[in-house]
This record gives C-alpha cells, structure tokens and sequence, in this order.
C-alpha cells in the first residue's frame, strides 16, 4: 500500500474548470497545509479562459482516456492492464455493470493510482467522478471519499442505485452544508454513519474586506445563467423598483442556457438602461465587481428539473469583502445568510420580497455595514480554507465510518 505522506488523488470531470474555483481553491489549501496533490480528469476542458488562481497550483493533472470507439478498445485496453492491476478480475463483475466508457477510465484511472503511488482517492460529484473512483477503489484497494456539492444529488436525472453505491462504499462522504448532510442521512441511509460537513473555503488574505456604507446602488448578480439562479426574479425585482422610482443599477456576470431569454426579459421589461450583462468574469474581476456593488442578489430557486445550489461560493466571497447580500432560503443558504443579522432572505420565486429587500439595503448604509460586518465575522470563524484543509486531512486519515444497513 501506498506510503502515509504519498499523494491524494483527485478525480474530477473536467481540470479546469471555468465555473469550479472551489476545486482550485481546495487543492491549493490542501497543498499549503503540505500535501501532495494530484489531479485526473475524465474529460479535456472546453473552456477557452481560465482563473489566474490556476498558476499557483503545483498538483500535476493526467487526462484519463475517455475516446474508446469500439469493444474491442475497450477490452484491449482492460486486458493490457492486468499485469498492473491484480485486483483486476476480482472487480469485472461491476465493470461489465456500467457502460464501456467508464469501465476502461476506471481501469486506467486505477493503473494510474498504482504508478503514482496514490494513497487515497478524492472525487468531486457523486456522479461520473465518483462512480469512477468507487470502481478504481475496488481494482485497487485504495480508498476513496467523496464531496457531493447539489446537481450530482438533486437533479432528476441521478441514478439513485448508482449515488446510493458510491455514497455506500466510499471511506468517508463530504457534503458542503448541513442541509445537505441531512438530505443524504434521509434518502441514503447507507451513508448515514460516514456523511460530514465541510463547507467549502475562502482564502480570507485574499479577500480583504472593505466597508459597504458609501458604494453606489449597484446590485451584482454572479453565476450561471441558469433557472436555479433566480435571475429571472431579479430581472422583475428590477422592472418593480423602476415603477417605484428606485434607481438602482443591476449588473449581471455569467453565461449560461438561460441567456436569451433573460436578455429578452429585461427588453420586454423596459430595463435595457439599467442592466448591464458582463459575460463570465475571471476570478479577480469577479471580486472588483462585489467591491463596487452596495448589494449581491442570490435569489436561488428550486429548478424543474431539481436542480438547486448547495451553497454558492460566489455569496460567500461578497460576504467576506463585505457586500452585504439578499438571497432565498434555498439548501444550505441560510446557514451562511442569517436573516438580518449576515444578510437578508426572502421567499424563492417572490420577485416583490426581493424588490423590498434590495430597496432596503440600497437606501441605507447603515445596515449594509452592520450586516457586512456581522457576515465577516461568520466567514472568518466557519469557511477559512485553512480550517477546510485541516478536515480534510483528518477525515483521510481516519478510519473508515461503518456503513448502516437498510435499503436505501
């Protein structure tokens, strides 16, 4: 087995990723508390711009195979890997369970883990990241955990069978809120005795904070362009405050399906002169515009399809540079967003709560500051990355959590 100070390998969809800075900001908090790191990703990025946090990653990056044409490519490549992998036949019965693409990464995912000495395997999403962890874990003994963030639980398409047996055998299961530890201990009680909170964290020297009381009335809205964000009701919260004779200015950054409409939204609305969409931002531009808005909107919802956030990194950040933040009680939000004392919340799909709330906090600096001020404090003791690292080092180092009986 793999030596105690040998890497820990991460396995995610895509390295990098455009929209995934919590992955980054985890390795980089792990590799500054002394780990060695490494990462596999099952598919190339399609992203053409990237965060400059990206360069102060040391953690090398192997693209596992993905482009297998043919069963015959697939079972060459199976084949050739036996000499490596002796717990290779012993693991066929669940190969020949899942789809030829994910049989053979698996299997080279695990050829991987045996020339790198990898000591423990840590996939971000239950979905394709954690199936193929689960089936390089029983190939090669090693062990795996796992971080379940919303799409890979939520969303209606999930596997249940298949979340419930990665949720089931991995060594340990973190969740990014306590929400979400209880969604899980209920619709997988499998896991139950083996899920934890770990929110994700902040480099808080990065993000020094600055008082919101004399910001101009400019409302930031970051994220995907997405049904889950909520943006349509900010878009209508903007249309209701410019009846009132409001005057606020909302500005947009992201890219996403929902785009077009929303564009046609603000149109039909009459609020082409006070919504500026920006497209997706870097990292650092991200942070300029939470530093001149007087207010971030998060008014997330529950999409059709069940897909909700966890709890969007992004609020995190505007609450630790101290923009004070209006959002929905949506999953894990309101453990960050405590109704007026870090923030305020209103009811999802309410466009007039939403116009009430930013209305207040743009009209008085005051309570920006007190509720900017309260926020700082809630993220400094609760998501430093520092402390993020340290949980998740211990839980690596733990023994495994015994897996509960039941159906799940």
């Amino acid at each position: 087995m793999p030596s105690a100070d040998a890497p820990v390998g991460y396995v995610v969809k895509r390295y990098p990723r455009f929209s995934e800075t919590f992955v980054v900001r985890e390795v980089l908090a792990r590799e500054a508390a002394g780990e060695h790191v490494e990462i596999a990703a099952l598919r190339p990025t399609v992203d053409s711009r990237f965060h400059g946090l990206l360069a102060q990653v040391r953690a090398p990056v192997a693209h596992i195979p993905h482009d297998i044409r043919s069963a015959e490519r697939a079972w060459s490549a199976i084949r050739a890997a036996r000499a490596d992998l002796p717990g290779l036949d012993a693991a066929l019965p669940e190969l020949v369970q899942v789809g030829a693409v994910e049989a053979v990464q698996a299997v080279l995912l695990s050829r991987w883990v045996v020339q790198r000495g990898i000591r423990h395997l840590h996939a971000h999403f239950a979905t394709a990241p954690g199936r193929t962890a689960r089936l390089a874990s029983l190939v090669t003994g090693v062990p795996y955990s796992l971080t379940a963030h919303a799409k890979d639980l939520f969303h209606e398409s999930v596997d249940r069978d298949a979340l419930a047996a990665v949720l089931r055998d991995a060594h340990h299961v973190i969740t990014v809120s306590d929400w979400n530890v209880g969604w899980i201990r209920r619709h997988v009680p499998t896991a139950a005795g083996k899920v934890h909170r770990v929110y994700n964290g902040l480099d808080l020297e990065e993000l020094s904070f600055a008082s919101p009381l004399d910001r101009p009335r400019v409302v930031a809205g970051i994220g995907r362009l997405i049904e889950k964000k909520g943006f349509a009701d900010l878009v209508d919260a903007v249309t209701l405050l410019r009846d009132r004779s409001v005057a606020i200015r909302l500005e947009l950054a992201g890219e996403g399906p929902t785009e077009a409409a929303l564009r046609e939204q603000v149109r039909r609305s009459g609020v082409t002169d006070l919504v500026t969409f920006h497209g997706p931002l870097p990292q650092h531009e991200v942070h300029d515009l939470l530093r001149r808005s007087a207010v971030f909107a998060a008014p997330c919802v529950v999409a059709a399809d069940g897909d909700r956030d966890g709890l969007p990194t992004v609020l995190l950040e505007a609450m630790a540079l101290g923009t004070p933040c209006v959002a929905t009680p949506v999953t894990g939000i309101p453990e960050a967003v405590r109704h007026d004392r870090t923030g305020l919340l209103v009811p999802e799909r309410d466009p007039y709560a939403l116009a009430d709330a930013l209305e207040a906090l743009v009209a008085d600096g005051r309570r920006r500051e007190r509720l900017a001020r309260t926020a700082r404090t809630l993220v400094e003791s609760e998501f430093d990355s520092a402390e993020q690292a340290r949980s998740l080092r211990a839980l690596v180092a733990g023994p495994p959590a015994r897996t509960t009986r039941g159906a799940a």
